[in-house]
């Protein structure tokens, strides 16, 4: 039995939910997010609360889509009333990072200025130099594109230079002894 499936997804103000041939859709105040429904489930709306259902018979894919779609479709409401949002470091002598119009422009230590266009889905902004801060409505997407920008320059073990979550523990290793 799953135990993330079983619980229901509470609708918060603001938020209308409209399910329809396949489709869950979710409109709030900082906009709007649709997402297939895979067969095996369905979600109903009761009470203020969306709940998910295996559909059929107990098999592996029914109980396992359960889960998952619950957690996707709480991803969702939560995305168009809350948002989500990432933070990455900055660390290394000279590295830095500006918004300059649609692109983002980061300094992390080649012969060439890194410029990353900003999707149009996400909003990036740089509170400090060696900040940068990725927000948006879908949480997949916010994360992914986090990951593209820390992957231009990924953190080194023996420095520790390079960009990285703000949460991210970095283990260090030790450097050559003579």
């Amino acid at each position: 039995m799953s135990r993330v499936g079983k619980y229901p997804v509470a609708i918060p103000s603001g938020v209308e939910i409209s399910i329809a041939d396949g489709q869950f859709t979710a409109k709030g105040k900082r906009g709007s997010l649709s997402i297939p429904l895979s067969r095996y489930v369905e979600a109903k709306v009761e009470d203020g609360k969306i709940a998910i259902v295996p559909v059929g018979a107990r098999s592996r894919e029914n109980w396992t889509m359960w889960g998952t779609t619950r957690a996707v479709v709480a991803n969702v409401v939560k995305g168009v009333s809350e948002g989500f949002s990432k933070s990455l470091e900055i660390q290394g002598t000279g590295f830095r990072a500006s918004v300059q119009g649609s692109n983002l422009v980061m300094n992390l230590g080649f012969s060439h200025d890194v410029v990353y266009p900003i999707p149009s889905d996400v909003k990036i902004t740089t509170p400090r130099p060696t900040a940068i801060t990725v927000e948006g409505n879908d949480k997949q997407r916010v994360g992914q594109v986090a990951l593209d920008i820390r992957s231009f320059r990924r953190p080194e073990p023996y420095k520790g230079k390079g960009v990285r979550y703000e949460t991210e523990v970095l283990r260090r290793k030790e450097g050559k002894k003579k």
